[in-house]
């Protein structure tokens, strides 16, 4: 194993440690260096070769899970702009098997998303809004969205965001073989049903 790879399996140790322990009924602005080092195995001078402070440790926790999950919606709003039906069940059926793939990181991301640390709220709430502006954007790209205004789209793509985020909570408390997958792509269409409707005020 050469040096850089070692230096990354160190950082990636850190790292598990540290959602592990967030994860077991404490919340990640409970953690202290020493018991991070102490669950990761590695002395506590190593850890700022990684990472200045826990907040860092923490950002690079959400920086992690929300790349790929920017890849997911990516290819996702990319089907959409072909197959918009088709792309709704597609996406939320991969959007879920995503989400249960990575439950512990979720679990994370959802639960510091109203935590104890302004810091990490801050980056889950940037990164919510990141998805809202994206996919936005993509909407003003459609004929359907064509009348509607900047601060519309923005409303429209927030209600998604946001259906996605509590049908996340939902699949994460659910034991194995439940879906809300038909549930998720029935309130999307809701959603975009409404928008052919909407008028401003």
């Amino acid at each position: 194993m050469t040096r850089d790879e070692r230096k990354q399996q160190t950082r990636r140790t850190l790292l598990d440690a540290a959602l592990a322990l967030s994860l077991a009924g404490r919340g990640f602005a409970s953690l202290g260096l020493r018991e991070v080092t102490r669950a990761a195995g590695v002395v506590p001078t190593a850890f700022y070769r990684h990472f200045r402070t826990l907040d860092d440790l923490g950002l690079a926790l959400v920086d992690d899970v929300c790349l790929q999950l920017r890849r997911l919606m990516r290819e996702a709003r990319a089907t959409a702009r072909a197959l918009p039906d088709v792309a709704i069940r597609d996406s939320v059926r991969g959007y879920l098997g995503y989400v249960r793939a990575h439950a512990r990181a979720f679990e994370f991301l959802l639960r510091e998303r109203s935590g104890g640390s302004p810091v990490l709220r801050e980056a889950i709430a940037n990164e919510l809004r990141y998805f809202v502006h994206e996919l936005a954007a993509d909407l003003r790209a459609l004929d359907a969205f064509a009348r509607f205004s900047a601060s519309d789209l923005d409303m429209v793509a927030d209600l998604v965001v946001t259906t996605v985020v509590a049908l996340s909570l939902e699949v994460l408390s659910l034991s194995p073989g439940h879906s809300r997958a038909e549930d998720g792509v029935k309130q999307l269409r809701l959603i975009f049903l409404g928008t052919r409707a909407w008028r401003t005020a």
